[in-house]
C-alpha cells in the first residue's frame, strides 16, 4: 500500500518494503541547510559569506527517499544497532546553574541537542487591526487532536511581551503556518526585530490570504496552515533570578485546517511530505531539510 495514495512521488527503490500494518513510526533524517558535511557548522566569527559560497548548491529537485532501517533483521531485546559503541562511550554532566556559566549556553545547548523542531510561523493582527505581524518560533509542537492543540512558548515576559505575543494576548487570535523549503529564506527574514506595527509580509516579501475564523490572515505560500485562538497561557519564572519572568507558554486551540490542493489527498487526512518539503530548525543558524525517511511498523506486544 503506497503511503501517498493519490499523489506519492518519492523514490522507494531503496527500500523494499514488506506489508504495512495501519500504524507505522517514521523517523526522519534532516539536512543542516549551514553546514558544508554533516558534522561541520558554521563557527561565530568566521566569515559566513566565504563559508558559504564553498557550500554545495542548493537541489530543488532532491526526492524524498524511503530507506531501510539501520537493522532490518532486528528482533526484540537486541538493543541499539552499533555494536556496543554508544555503551563504550562516556558521557559529562552538566548543572545549568553551575557557578559561572552563562544561561545562555543552556539554550545553546538545548536547542543544538533537541533537534530537529517543527517551526510555528505565526501571523496575528493587532486589536485595534491596523498592523499585521509575523515571526516564526521553535519552541513549538502539536499535543493534542481532539481538540486540536498547540504549544508555543516565547521568551520574555507578560507585561514586556513582543509583537507577536503582545497580539495574541490582546486578540486571542492566530494563525501557525509551516514553512517550506521554497519560502525559507522569507521565513527567516521575519525573524529580524523590526518595530512594532512594521508588517515582516512586506519585509519578507510574502503575501497574505484571508482566513475563515479569525482576523490573522494566513500566509498564501505556506502549504499548510492552522488559524488558532489562544487556549491557556503559564508564565515562568527564572531559577537563577527569582522573580524575574522569563517565559511564556501559549496554548493554541485549531479552528480552521488550510492545505493546499495538491499536498491533500482524497480522504483529508494525509499531507504529501514531497509537496510539504516542512523546514526545521537545528542548533545555531541552521535549518533542516526532510530528505529521507525510516518507516518502522508499529510492534504489537
Amino acid at each position: 500500500m503506497p503511503l501517498l495514495p493519490r499523489f506519492g512521488t518519492a523514490s522507494r527503490a531503496v527500500y523494499s518494503r514488506a506489508p504495512r500494518r495501519a500504524a507505522t513510526a517514521a523517523i526522519i533524517r534532516s539536512r543542516s541547510k549551514t553546514t558544508t558535511t554533516t558534522s561541520h557548522y558554521f563557527q561565530a566569527g568566521s566569515d559566513f559569506e566565504q563559508t558559504k559560497a564553498a557550500r554545495p548548491e542548493y537541489s530543488p529537485n532532491e526526492p524524498i527517499r524511503y530507506i531501510k532501517s539501520p537493522n532490518v533483521a532486528w528482533k526484540k531485546g537486541d538493543g541499539a544497532s552499533d555494536g556496543g559503541a554508544s555503551l563504550s562511550a562516556g558521557h559529562v554532566a552538566i548543572d545549568p546553574y553551575a557557578p559561572g556559566r552563562p544561561l545562555a549556553r543552556n539554550y545553546k545547548l538545548l536547542v543544538s541537542g533537541i533537534a530537529p523542531r517543527p517551526i510555528a510561523f505565526i501571523s496575528t493582527r493587532s486589536q485595534d487591526g491596523s498592523s499585521v505581524n509575523l515571526a516564526p518560533f521553535s519552541y513549538f509542537q502539536v499535543i493534542n487532536h481532539d481538540p486540536p492543540l498547540f504549544t508555543v512558548s516565547f521568551v520574555g515576559s507578560m507585561d514586556k511581551a513582543k509583537d507577536t505575543l503582545k497580539n495574541l494576548l490582546e486578540t486571542k487570535e492566530c494563525v501557525i503556518n509551516i514553512i517550506s523549503e521554497h519560502f525559507m529564506e522569507a521565513a527567516n527574514a521575519t525573524a529580524a526585530n523590526a518595530p512594532y506595527g512594521v508588517s515582516e509580509f512586506g519585509l519578507a516579501g510574502l503575501h497574505q490570504a484571508e482566513s475563515s475564523t479569525v482576523a490573522a490572515p494566513r500566509v498564501r505560500e505556506s502549504v499548510f496552515s492552522i488559524e488558532g485562538k489562544l487556549f491557556e497561557t503559564k508564565e515562568f519564572e527564572s531559577r537563577a533570578k527569582p522573580g524575574k519572568k522569563t517565559s511564556v507558554l501559549a496554548i493554541i486551540e485549531g479552528t480552521r485546517f488550510w492545505v493546499r490542493e495538491d499536498a491533500i489527498n482524497e480522504s483529508q487526512d494525509l499531507i504529501d511530505l514531497e509537496v510539504l518539503r516542512p523546514v526545521s530548525r537545528l542548533g545555531g543558524i541552521g535549518y533542516g531539510r526532510t530528505t529521507e525517511v525510516v518507516e518502522i511498523e508499529r510492534p504489537a506486544f
